[in-house]
């Protein structure tokens, strides 16, 4: 089994659109849409949910009023002001203290100071990962609740579903969509993998957050090749990406011009190649044969090397 993973410097490049096609275009693989914190991949290929669970990724705290004497140490540790003191109307002595949940980080120093054990410390659920059936084959994938974190533990689970997938159906192959940036999630997502496609745009900031991602992945030692797309709208900065890439031992193995068909494609819900006859598609089936390629000139990776990418909070 191998696991391919496309990314991004930044949002908006397009490499959800790319693996999209990707997933129309391959065989015998699994989908694992990995940007958690926005996944959009459900919208082109619009998966039926076979599996539904919750995730926690960490715990936080909350203080039993009927326990608390309000004594305000936990107040007076606490070091993200998540303690709430509350008083009566005329200012007098404190009724309550409790715990704001968005504030609380889950570090467990008030748990540890209450000297009356009031304060629970208990796992909280973040968000929630899927094992969905597509017309294109079986895809896992999450969705982060609002303001939670823990991201790049949540990408761990779903890349160890979608390999589990793979293994129970006997299919070679993993595509993952990655999430953009070099942050933790990013990390989760590429770490171990056989081969990283990074897909940028040929603008100033393009060609910089190519250059962090590619550090990125080369610190992890990953096979890393280039996508440039829409790459007629700036020849110029075109070249110096194909350049930078070059430096940095990258290979470019295709460029993507602009194209209505691709929006034109989204707005039917399908990848590009699945909406009629056009340059872009054409294109997109010549990277794509490019990718297979190189995916099948190589070993399959350690398996073991992500089992924990994200285990740190972020």
């Amino acid at each position: 089994m191998k696991e391919l993973v496309v990314i991004s410097g930044k949002g908006g490049t397009g490499k959800t659109s790319i693996v999209a096609s990707f997933a129309a275009l391959a065989k015998g693989k699994v989908l694992a849409d990995c940007d958690v914190d926005a996944p959009d991949l459900y919208l082109i290929l619009q998966p039926h949910i076979l599996r539904r669970e919750p995730f926690s990724g960490g715990k936080k705290a909350r203080i039993e009023p009927e326990l608390c004497t309000a004594c305000g140490i936990c107040e007076d540790v606490c070091r993200f002001d998540a303690v709430i003191h509350q008083t009566t109307e005329s200012g007098g002595a404190a009724d309550t203290f409790t715990i704001d949940p968005i504030a609380c980080e889950g570090c467990g120093v008030c748990v540890h100071f209450c000297p009356e054990d009031a304060i629970p410390f208990e796992e909280v659920v973040n968000g929630e990962w899927f094992v969905s059936e597509t017309r294109h084959g079986p895809m896992v994938h999450a969705r982060l609740g609002i303001a939670e974190e823990n991201s790049g533990k949540l990408v761990s689970v779903v890349r160890q579903q979608a390999r589990d997938v793979a293994k129970e159906q006997q299919l070679p192959l993993v595509i993952i969509d990655g999430s953009p940036g070099i942050g933790c999630p990013v990390i989760a997502s590429v770490t171990g993998a056989d081969l990283v496609l990074i897909v940028t745009e040929p603008t100033l900031s393009g060609l910089h957050d190519l250059e962090r991602v590619g550090e990125l992945t080369s610190h992890f030692a990953i096979p890393t090749m280039v996508c440039i797309n829409k790459h007629d709208l700036n020849g110029e900065m075109t070249r110096r990406i194909e350049a930078a890439a070059r430096a940095k031992g990258m290979k470019v193995l295709g460029k993507l011009r602009y194209d209505v068909a691709v929006t034109r494609a989204q707005v039917n819900g399908k990848a590009v190649v699945e909406d009629g006859a056009s340059v872009v598609a054409d294109e997109m089936k010549a990277l794509w044969e490019r990718v297979s390629e190189e995916l099948a000139g190589r070993q399959p990776a350690n398996p073991q090397a992500n089992m924990n990418p994200g285990g740190n909070e972020e």
